[in-house]
Formats: C-alpha cells, sequence, structure tokens
C-alpha cells in the first residue's frame, strides 16, 4: 500500500512511523506523545503514552475516516449514493461523483478512502505488537490495548469487504509482506474478522475505561460480532451476540426521550467517539444541519421523509425542515448541535442497542421465533411512539424489520446501504432513481495509483 511504502521510504521503522502519525493531541489523548521518534519499548512502557498512542487512532477515525461524521465519512457520502440523501453542493466534486454514480478509480476520495483506512489498520497493527511485546505494562494494561486494537482491526476490515469486496487483510506492521499482498475472498476476510473480534472479546473488560463510553469494551465487540453475523446468515449467532448486549441492563437501555438519544450521555449508545475539543459537539451537526435554503451540501431525499407515518415521532424530532416559501428542504436532525456551538452535549455514536434489538428481531425472524422477532421490532416502534406492527409471517416481519432499520439508523454509517446490498435489493432499489445503476455498483473502485504500486490487488472491482 502507498501508505507504508512512503513509511519505509523515510527510513522508519515501522513503530517509529506509528508515533510520527501521533501528532496531534485532543481530548482523546490524554498525554502527548514526544516528538521525538520512538522505539516501541520506549512508547509501550509506559500506560500514558501507550494510550496516547491507541487513542489517536480514534481521533483519526473520527476525523478522516469511514466513520467520521465529516462530509468525507460514509454516513454523507453512501447516503448520497443510495436513497437517503440528495445532493446540492458544488459539481465535480467527491459527494457530487457518489450522488450521480459517476465514481472513478482515479477520483482522489477513492484514494483517500482507502488510504486512510489502511493508514488506520496499520496503526492498530503497531498498538497490537507494542502491546504484545511490552515487558513494563501490566498485563490488564497490555489486554487493554490489545483488544481494542484488535477491534479496530476488525472494525475497519469490516467495512473494506462491504465497500471493496476482496481486500487484503493486514495484520503486520512489516514492509515486505505489506507491499506484496493480494485480495482475500470476502468469506476469508469476515473468518480474519470474527478472529479477532473473539480475541478482543477475552482481552477487553465489561466496564468502559474511560468516561462516555469513547473507548469500546466487551459488549462492543458483541455488537460488531452481532453486525457481522447477521450480514452472514448466522441467525443463531446474531441473536446470541445481540442479547448478550441487550441484557445488560446495568450499563445499557433504549433512551425514552426522542431527543435525547444522541446525547453523549444517552443509555442506548454503545460506542462513541468524543469532539477534537471538550466544548464542541459532533462534524455530523455540521455537515448535515443548515437553516437556510438551498442546503450548502444535502437534504434528505422526500421519499424517505414521505415514508415516515406522520405521527412516527423520528419524523418530526430527528428531521428538519427549511423553507424560503416556495421551495421546502429536510435535513437529519439526530445531532442538533454543530462542530462549534459551546458546550458538548452530544458525541458521535457508532453502535447503540437500537441496531441490537433489530438484529436480534431479524434473526429471531430467520429462526422462527416469530413472537420474539415482534417483541424486539415492537420496543424500537414503540419508542418512536407508534402502534406495534401488523406482520404476521416471517417474511412480512423480516420486510418490517428492514423497514424500521430505514428508519431508525437513517444517515447512520450507511446503513441504508449495508442493508440494501446484503439483502440482494440494491439494484432494485436504486436502479430507478440513480443515472446508470447496475449491478457492478456495488463495490466501490480500488484506486488506480494502488493497483499500479501493487499488482497483486488486480483485479479492479467489474465496472470501472
Amino acid at each position: 500500500m502507498r501508505t507504508i511504502i512512503s513509511f519505509i521510504k523515510k527510513g522508519l521503522l515501522p513503530i517509529m512511523c506509528l508515533m510520527l502519525l501521533f501528532s496531534s493531541c485532543d481530548n482523546f489523548v490524554d498525554v502527548e506523545l514526544p516528538n521525538s521518534q520512538l522505539t516501541a519499548p520506549t512508547v509501550f512502557e509506559d500506560m500514558a503514552t501507550a494510550n496516547a498512542a491507541l487513542t489517536s487512532i480514534y481521533s483519526k477515525m473520527r476525523d478522516n475516516g469511514l466513520l467520521s461524521g465529516s462530509p468525507a465519512g460514509l454516513s454523507h457520502q453512501l447516503g448520497n449514493y443510495c436513497d437517503e440523501l440528495d445532493f446540492y453542493g458544488s459539481p465535480q466534486t467527491s459527494t457530487d461523483y457518489f450522488y450521480t454514480n459517476s465514481l472513478s478509480a482515479v477520483e482522489s476520495s477513492m484514494k483517500n478512502l482507502w488510504t486512510n483506512t489502511y493508514n488506520q489498520i496499520y496503526d492498530a497493527n503497531a498498538v497490537v505488537y507494542g502491546a504484545e511485546n511490552s515487558i513494563l505494562l501490566s498485563t490488564a494494561n497490555r489486554n487493554q490495548l490489545k483488544g481494542e486494537a484488535l477491534f479496530i482491526r476488525a472494525l475497519l476490515h469490516f467495512y473494506l469487504a462491504n465497500l471493496y469486496g476482496d481486500v487484503p487483510y493486514i495484520t503486520t506492521t512489516d514492509y515486505a509482506l505489506n507491499s506484496t499482498v493480494s485480495r482475500m475472498p470476502v468469506a476469508t476476510v469476515y473468518s480474519a474478522v470474527k478472529a479477532d473480534l473473539i480475541v478482543a472479546l477475552d482481552l477487553l473488560p465489561e466496564s468502559y475505561v474511560s468516561p462516555n463510553r469513547v473507548r469500546p469494551n466487551k459488549y462492543t465487540v458483541r455488537a460488531l460480532l452481532a453486525r457481522l453475523n447477521l450480514y452472514q446468515g448466522s441467525w443463531d449467532e446474531a441473536s446470541n451476540d445481540a442479547s448478550a448486549v441487550i441484557n445488560v441492563i446495568d450499563l445499557y437501555a433504549l433512551e425514552p426521550n426522542i431527543d435525547a438519544v444522541f446525547l453523549k450521555d444517552s443509555p442506548s449508545t454503545i460506542w462513541q467517539f468524543s469532539p477534537a475539543l471538550s466544548d464542541t459537539n459532533t462534524e455530523e451537526g455540521s455537515t448535515f444541519l443548515f437553516t437556510s435554503g438551498p442546503p450548502p451540501m444535502s437534504a434528505l431525499t422526500t421519499d424517505l421523509v414521505n415514508s415516515f407515518l406522520p405521527s412516527d415521532l423520528r419524523r418530526t424530532h430527528w428531521i428538519g425542515v427549511i423553507t424560503d416559501g416556495v421551495s421546502t428542504w429536510y435535513y437529519p436532525n439526530k445531532y442538533k448541535n454543530t462542530l462549534t456551538e459551546g458546550g458538548s452535549m452530544e458525541h458521535s455514536i457508532v453502535f447503540r442497542l437500537e441496531e441490537q434489538y433489530l438484529i436480534r428481531a431479524e434473526a429471531r425472524a430467520h429462526q422462527g421465533d416469530l413472537i420474539g422477532a415482534k417483541e424486539d421490532l415492537n420496543r424500537v416502534r414503540t419508542r418512536a411512539g407508534l402502534a406495534d406492527t401488523a406482520a404476521v409471517t416471517a417474511q412480512e416481519i423480516i420486510a418490517a424489520v428492514l423497514q424500521e432499520r430505514r428508519f431508525e439508523l437513517f444517515t447512520e454509517h450507511g446503513h441504508r446501504f449495508f442493508d440494501l446490498k446484503r439483502t440482494n435489493n440494491l439494484t432494485t432499489v436504486l436502479s430507478s432513481v440513480k443515472p446508470g445503476w447496475n449491478d457492478d455498483d456495488k463495490l466501490l473502485p480500488l484506486p488506480a495509483s494502488e493497483l499500479l504500486l501493487n499488482p497483486n490487488l488486480n483485479p479492479q472491482n467489474p465496472g470501472y
């Protein structure tokens, strides 16, 4: 990968490269790393600097990663790529290419998406290596560091496989290996994701090690396992993993107030990113909120807005409206404060309990537990002010769950796109709303520059 190659060209040991990358210090990072080039033993002989190394990866994920709430993150880009958002910004920009279904292997955002993610995976591997080889940190601290880093590695590879299909699964900082890697089948990637998560599950504690749930715990790992098993159609495991989270009632509960779901202390939050500065809010707020029309970037599609029942509290509380007297636009109003508004009220949520209920509902329907499936589905509907579902058969319940996911998880990390894809409905739904859409568009193009650097990544995805 270009990232790894460029590190080596600078003549640094892999772990030294990692430390150079960890240059920013925000409230994820309690202790700033020294500016000098550090060897692994130096960084991982002290928990303060080791924590700084680990948590700065979360900063990168929040600011420049797939899960960022910025315009370059999946919440915004995949919302425009499918049927959640309409784009009003400048033409021939990265979001415009997503919106108009005109992605290209030479487009800069494709390169950034790929290289930023593998950068973060590389950083996670360096933390795994440092934790495993530290002789001064306690066993508990080494386990915490390694468990979180394995979770990061698994999470990012999970998203890469769902975006690109076959991808390399990188587990080392070794340049010679990483510069010649080949793509692995999605099934192999999923197996590696699961293997990392099983190890992380044993290493991480049940409790959170930091306030506001900004560091993953054992149940964050379970939440990703539940999603992974859902995507694989492993219904028993998906149901069991979701139950393992749902049943921890001393930690998690559905927030009854629809306006408080996305506040930083919501009991339904499983894991979230804190803002870069302690008195600010989220990138999502700055990306999606606007106060006058036409929208500066994106607005919700009228089809999505009109799909909500008028009595749905999510329609009235999670969707804002702007009109100039002639035209009307709608925007996601889950996060109600922009990044620069004073007083940190909101963090960027990555996993929340509502998804776990919907995972278990879908899995139970496939298992034939229709009563349990409807109970889980109705918990989410009740909080939204809706009556119990009228679905009766397994297929009706599954369809109702997928519809509920559309309403509950809109503009959150590409859930809509991935749901359409995993249920083989992507082309059926999008071919009528996206110019030239076909089955090839279910995968993003690999950056052309990466294929030149490492021909083993060929062939390019179809259609590009």
